[in-house]
Order: structure tokens, then sequence, then C-alpha cells
């Protein structure tokens, strides 16, 4: 006797998840077809899907393995918000320091993708090339195609419990959003869309003094490059500083040196204006909107498989290129997001012991029942058959293992480095 397959037990019970799926993003894009349509059958979707999660609740089995990783999600939501608020810092700086003239001036960097969209638009024939430039799949898709991935452990389309899904979900966007954040503060690089800056943010138009000093002297000159290189000194005198606006902010104003307010801004807070950062508006390598896709697409093909999974990728990769077709990132944004966020997915997986520890002590139960559950079956003894396999399920309820202790450890070494981060710019800004 062998343990039904995972591939058997999605069949049985999930698949309506993927019919679910396709249902939303066709509904959904029927905005731009037939807004009547869209405005009848999407409130009747969502009014389906949450009357079957709710009749299903009370049917639930699982409910002490969510109640174990209620914990570990709350974790990594926090842990999630806090990369995203030490993103929304970067995205404003990178923006601001350099100044909008900068911005202006800057022209975007050859991009061999650029150019081959371009092309492939006069040989693929027209219907092609329409439905490469249609909006068929956006940022809020990725995530709400992951809601419902989680939710349908209420009819065993994945296997519970769904907060831990969620958890890893969550923990590894943090850890994605911290390396992204860290790579494009690293080095700047002017946007796809030199105007964006200018309609967008309001800073001023000059460099910051950091930059006046480090960077402006030896931006363009040959000969001052090649002698800082040989001095490994800034030598330059970059005359007298231009001096930024000082909002009275507390004990946050440290802020001010890396948001750079403008007198306009007036008494607005430094959280107001980091609302309105958006994505930004320089490059930001690698691409946020291309990892939130690729960790969907992850969790998807490992917890439900089949033609679905394989369905999202494709849209991955439209949405890859419609990025870089309508400049939003360069093509090499979305190749080093979609690499990262296969490793990322597969790199958590090492530290997320729960779902395969659950399946690997109820494998190693049922291995030693199985001579028992064979006889049971032979004498049509139903209720130790039943006795036995409850047996095997709870067998797979595991406490915390060292792996998922090392996984804490190394979130709670990731958030002291972000914490870092930030002490060492406050003591920066308050030595300058």
């Amino acid at each position: 006797m062998h343990p039904p397959s995972s591939s058997r037990r999605l069949h049985r019970g999930g698949g309506g998840l993927g019919l679910a799926a396709i249902a939303y993003v066709s509904i959904d894009y029927l905005r731009h077809l037939s807004p009547m349509w869209h405005e009848r059958l999407q409130p009747a979707l969502w009014a389906a899907l949450a009357l079957a999660a709710i009749v299903r609740v009370p049917f639930y089995r699982h409910w002490s393995l969510e109640l174990r990783s209620a914990l570990p999600f709350i974790f990594s939501i926090l842990f999630m918000l806090s990369a995203l608020l030490f993103e929304a810092i970067s995205v404003r700086s990178v923006t601001a320091v350099l100044g909008l003239d900068w911005h202006n001036a800057q022209p975007p960097l050859p991009d061999v993708g650029q150019w081959l969209l371009l092309g492939l638009n006069e040989k693929l024939p027209q219907t092609v090339v329409n439905i490469l430039r249609a909006r068929i799949i956006g940022l809020h898709h990725f995530l709400m195609l992951f809601i419902m991935l989680g939710f349908s452990v209420l009819f065993d389309s994945v296997e519970a419990p769904g907060l831990g899904l969620g958890a890893r979900y969550m923990f590894t966007m943090g850890i994605g959003r911290l390396l992204r954040a860290i790579a494009f503060v690293s080095t700047i690089l002017p946007s796809p869309r030199p105007w964006c800056a200018s309609a967008r943010f309001q800073v001023p138009p000059y460099a910051h003094r950091w930059a006046q000093k480090y960077y402006v002297p030896y931006a363009t000159d040959s000969s001052a490059i090649r002698q800082i290189i040989h001095y490994d000194i800034a030598y330059a005198d970059p005359g007298e500083y231009n001096v930024d606006f000082q909002p009275d902010w507390g004990s946050m104003s440290f802020l001010a040196d890396f948001l750079r307010p403008t007198a306009s801004d007036g008494s607005s807070s430094w959280y107001h204006l980091l609302k309105k950062a958006g994505g930004g508006c320089n490059d930001l390598l690698y691409s946020g909107h291309m990892l939130v896709a690729v960790l969907t697409a992850m969790a998807w093909t490992e917890a439900y498989g089949g033609f679905t999974s394989s369905l999202i990728w494709i849209l991955v990769l439209h949405s890859a290129q419609r990025e870089i077709r309508e400049r939003h990132h360069y093509s090499v944004d979305c190749l080093v997001a979609i690499y990262m966020g296969i490793f990322l997915w597969k790199m958590t997986g090492l530290f997320w012991p729960v779902k395969d520890a659950s399946r690997d002590r109820r494998l190693k139960k049922l291995d030693r029942i199985q001579n028992r559950l064979i006889q049971a079956a032979k004498d049509s003894d139903m209720d130790q058959v039943r006795e036995l396999l409850n047996e095997v399920e709870s067998s797979g309820q595991v406490r915390q293992s060292p792996k998922s202790r090392v996984m804490w450890l190394f979130s709670g070494a990731t958030i002291f480095f972000t914490l870092g981060i930030v002490l060492l710019a406050f003591t920066l800004t308050s030595d300058g």
C-alpha cells in the first residue's frame, strides 16, 4: 500500500483553484474590453469565491497547524513592512540625491531588450503585437493570485497550513525588497523615462552636498577621473554648498538629508513624502514588480503545480516584456528579478522546514503502520483504518526544528543589519 501522491491529491481536491484563477484574470481584463460586463461579473465572482470559502470554514481540519503558523506569519508581516519602509526611503533618496537637473539631462542607457522588442513589432503579425502590448496582468493580479492560493487550503487544493505558506511568501518578499534596495542604492542608474523625476518629484534641482563633493567634480572630466583614481582622495574644491531646506521632523530630522524636501512641501511629514515616492524615478535594479510576479509563480508551482502554474509563468514573461516595452525598467532589471525570485524562494525553502518536515513525519509513520493498515483494510475494520490514518495525520504536527531556528536567526540578523544602516546614516548626517 503506497501513500497517495501529491499530484493525485491535488487532482482530487484542487481542480477548481486553477479555474478560479483563470476566471479572475479574464474577468478583470474585461475592464479594457467591456467595462459594463466587468462591472457586472467581477462582484459576482468575488461574491461566489467568498461564499465558497465561508461555507468551507466549518469543515476545515487543520486549524491547529494554522495556529502554529500564526506567530511566524505575524513576524513575516512585520519584517516585510520594515523592508518596504527601508526601500521607500531608498527610492526617494536615490531620486533626490543628484537633483532634478541630473535626471533631466541624463539620457537612458542603451537596452538591447528594447531594441529587440521594437524589431519584433516590425516582424510579427499585428495581432501578436497587440497581445504583447495588452495590459493583461499587473502587480495587483499576482498578489491576488497568491491570496487565492493561500485560501485554497480550505478546499484541500494545497497543503496546509495556509498561514505558513503566506509567512514564507512575505518573508521571502522582505528579503528580496531589502536586497533590491541595497542594490539600487549602491549604483545610481538613469531612468528609462527621463521626464519622470520632474513630473513626479519636488526635490532641489542641484545635487546634495555629498554628491557635490564626491561626484560632480569628477563626473565628466576624464583627467579628473584619472587623478582621483591615482590619489584615491576627493581633491577638488566643490566651493560653497547649496543649502537644502530643513524641515522640523523632530527625531526623524536626519532623514531630510535622504528625502530632500523643498520649501513647497512646507510642514509635510517625512511619511507623507514616502507615500508619494511610488516606484521612484531612476532605474531601480532589480524590478520589484517582477520579484512579486516570480515569487507568486514559484509558490503556485511548488504548492499547486499543473497547467495553471505554467500559465502563470507565461503571464510572468508577458509582464516582463511589458515592463521593458513600456520602459518602466531596463531588460537587466527584469532578468535579475527572475533570477533573484527563483533563488530566494529556493533559499528560504531550506530554512522553512515545516511543510517538508510534516510530510516526512507522515511518510515515516505510514511506513511503520503499513502492515497494520493493510490488515485492517483486509478485515474491513474501518474504525481501525480511520484510527491509523488519524495517527498518520497527527504525526505531521511538528515543533520548531533547528532549521527554523536558523531562519529566525537569519531574519533577526537581517533586521539588525537594516537598523545598522539607519544608524550609520544618522551618524553621517550628524557629522556632516
